[in-house]
């Protein structure tokens, strides 16, 4: 540890640099002297430049190359000290080289990022007007810095939460979005980690019923060269460039790292109130770009191993991210990169689960989709990681990516049937009650066959990606001319309706079936068996103007407006009853997939469809595509599920009608030996209340496009 070597620097002085150690990349930091480590196998020189408080640079030579890994320790390196890398190697683009000392590069593990980036050409690696050559501009005056960080944050006695899937629901929420123009909050703080981690939000998203924030990506991102071009910026972040770093335009209180601990802040807070933290995280691609972008780090340091290449000669990119390229997670130092990532947020920042954005591009060896891939395989052993609630969005942007219902236990998936199913039958263009009655038992068709229980199906109407659920009943197409892409980017496959009239209206028939509507939605996510994620404002009426691809709207579209003069406030009491009904209720929340037989002998089924005139429904039934009613009869009495001492467990019995036709309908309630009184706990008809009593064989009109929701009165 004593032996030294001396290198070059711009101010021409003697910097010391002792040879450290290979085992933990990054910065790591120590009294005496920071320890720097970065994967770079095919380079032949790497340097660390050390930059004081006014920005100028001081170079570091690493000269100890062990395992692929260039590693030296400097002394007397502040925390807070901001750095990055220059790598020197080989420059032949066509075998994936593209070492370029000129370029500052940001370090793939910082733990903190400081400082803005300013597109242009000086972050090419390569010469903007003969690409074949290096460019020798240096990227170092438009760069962010790495940051030295050593944090001791107090946890006091947090740890995860570990709410179990059955009782988990989701709130799919923007950081800066959530609370930029929240009233309530100071305005120091609004659009903060700080800000989030607030009394005033938590009360909300507890009383609202949230067990769990899904965070949009919080990895440290760029906005890409061709979105600054037009003038705007990532809104979303996925785009990321720094896997360990949090954001550091969400944090109030500075970029040296202090990020970090606002984060934890954050998180600790969640969690005193009961609220799990989930991240969505982008591992598939990175800020980068395709093989004519910038290096601002990973490109910079090994290209070739990072990258997945297309096979097909040359430097070919293969890109089933649609963002110009795919991280090659079956790659070693590409999947210790994604592993040593997700381990540090949740042990280090104490993130309870992650969300897997494109997770099938990851989920490959080669260019094939493979369940056992290196990705999912280490995951899955992993001591710390396999704990941890794993979402996947079942899906790239390739052919044969579409692998809803595939992916292994323990996770569980977007699904994205269940919104189709919903918004279609809700609009009436669903062919009959086949396919929603599916969805709202748990799509056990998907993931009953591999043993995963109802909670596998992470249930939505909506994510940040496509109409709010406001949206989706009042505009029949997307509306995208703010983003600049002359309205071509997004969907165009919304299933929406806009009842009549595209956009905001006055007429107040037209607003009220539009309220009733996305109500009958809501109450149909947060009853239906699987996991609930809401988007964040969905439950008070939050519109995007029609804007069903809102990525660089860092605006009043995207942010939650909490005015109360625009809120549908009848709409977010509906969602909060209906959640607490989830809540209070285990019947509507159940672990196993239903069978429909007795749970126990002479009792009744454990799920039965009615049809509308009281009978179960039969093989004719379920194949008439006309009919567009059903009732979905829960027995809680007893559960299929024992208690947590082996104990059988009783709950109320439900009876949920959805009546989806555009005309009134009259409803025989079933007559049976099991379950003859109940009452009215939740209704979009105006016409029941919440505790009108109700009984068996009673005939009930239900009004065209409403929900209806009994709970039995009586348990034996």
């Amino acid at each position: 540890m004593n032996q030294r070597a001396w290198h070059w620097t711009t101010r021409d002085e003697v910097a010391p640099v002792w040879p450290g150690s290979h085992q933990s990349l990054g910065a790591t930091w120590a009294p005496d002297a920071t320890n720097f480590a970065v994967w770079a196998p095919a380079a032949s020189r790497i340097w660390v430049s050390v930059f004081d408080e006014r920005g100028s640079e001081t170079k570091h030579q690493l000269t100890e190359h062990t395992l692929g890994v260039w590693h030296g320790q400097i002394p007397d390196v502040a925390i807070g000290q901001r750095y990055g890398f220059r790598a020197d190697g080989p420059w032949d683009p066509a075998r994936g080289l593209r070492f370029n000392r000129h370029k500052l590069l940001l370090d793939p593990y910082a733990r903190a990022i400081s400082g803005s980036l300013r597109h242009g050409t000086r972050t090419l690696p390569y010469d903007a007007k003969d690409p074949a050559k290096p460019s020798r501009q240096g990227s170092g005056p438009v760069m962010p810095r790495s940051v030295v960080v050593h944090d001791t944050f107090d946890w006091d006695d947090d740890v995860h939460l570990r709410t179990r899937w059955r009782d988990t629901v989701i709130y799919e929420l923007h950081v800066k979005g959530y609370t930029r123009l929240h009233n309530e909050i100071p305005p120091e703080l609004r659009g903060t980690y700080a800000g989030l981690g607030s009394p005033t939000v938590i009360r909300y998203l507890r009383d609202l019923g949230v067990t769990a924030v899904e965070l949009m990506p919080v990895h440290h991102f760029f906005t890409e060269p061709a979105v600054a071009a037009r003038g705007v910026e990532n809104y979303w972040g996925y785009n990321s460039i720094g896997f360990f770093a949090p954001h550091a335009a969400y944090s109030s209180s500075g970029d040296r790292g202090q990020q970090v601990t606002e984060f934890k802040e954050m998180v600790r807070n969640f969690h005193r109130a009961g609220i799990e933290v989930f991240l969505d995280v982008v591992y598939n691609h990175t800020a980068e770009g395709g093989q004519d972008g910038p290096a601002y780090s990973f490109r910079g340091l090994d290209d070739l191993g990072y990258y997945k290449r297309a096979g097909t000669g040359g430097d070919a990119y293969w890109d089933v991210s649609g963002c110009g390229n795919t991280v090659d997670s079956g790659n070693l130092a590409a999947l210790r990169m994604i592993l040593d990532s997700l381990r540090y947020w949740a042990t280090e920042m104490h993130v309870d689960g992650f969300r897997f954005d494109l997770a099938s591009a990851l989920s490959r060896t080669g260019h094939n989709i493979d369940m056992r891939s290196a990705f999912l395989t280490t995951i899955s052993q992993d001591p710390v990681l396999r704990y941890v609630k794993l979402i996947a969005e079942p899906w790239d942007a390739s052919m044969d990516g579409y692998r809803v219902g595939s992916f292994p236990p323990p996770w569980v998936e977007w699904n994205d049937r269940y919104r189709d199913a919903i918004r279609d039958f809700w609009r009436g263009r669903s062919d009959g009650v086949r396919e929603v009655a599916s969805r709202l038992a748990g799509s056990s068709d998907l993931y009953a066959d591999d043993g995963r229980s109802p909670y596998a199906s992470v249930n939505f109407v909506t994510a940040h990606d496509g109409f709010t659920v406001r949206d989706v009943v009042s505009y029949d197409v997307k509306h995208n001319e703010p983003n600049g892409e002359h309205n071509r980017d997004g969907t165009d496959n919304n299933r929406s309706w806009n009842h009549g009239v595209e956009g905001e209206t006055d007429d107040e028939a037209i607003k009220a079936l539009r309220r009733r509507q996305a109500a009958n939605m809501m109450i149909t996510l947060c009853l239906s068996s699987g996991s609930p994620m809401i988007t964040a404002g969905d439950e008070r009426g939050r519109t995007q103007r029609g804007n069903n691809n809102a990525y660089v709207q860092d605006n009043e579209v995207s942010w939650v407006d909490w005015r109360p003069d625009d809120a549908w406030l009848d709409l977010y009491e509906q969602v909060k009853t209906a959640l607490r009904l989830r809540r209070d209720h285990p019947a509507l929340r159940q672990r196993h997939h239903f069978v429909g037989a007795p749970t126990i002998e002479g009792g009744p089924k454990d799920l039965a469809w009615i049809h509308p005139n009281g009978r179960e429904m039969t093989e004719q039934d379920w194949y008439d595509t006309s009919l567009a009613t059903i009732g979905m009869f829960v027995s809680g009495n007893p559960l299929r599920s024992p208690g947590p001492r082996g104990e059988q467990q009783h709950d109320s019995s439900f009876l949920l009608w959805l009546n989806s036709s555009p005309g009134d309908v009259e409803l025989t309630l079933p007559e049976n030996e099991w379950v003859n009184h109940g009452e009215v706990v939740l209704s979009t008809d105006p016409h029941h209340q919440i505790g009108d009593p109700v009984a068996a064989g009673q005939v009930l009109p239900i009004e065209g496009r409403s929900a209806l929701v009994l709970r039995q009165t009586e348990i034996y």
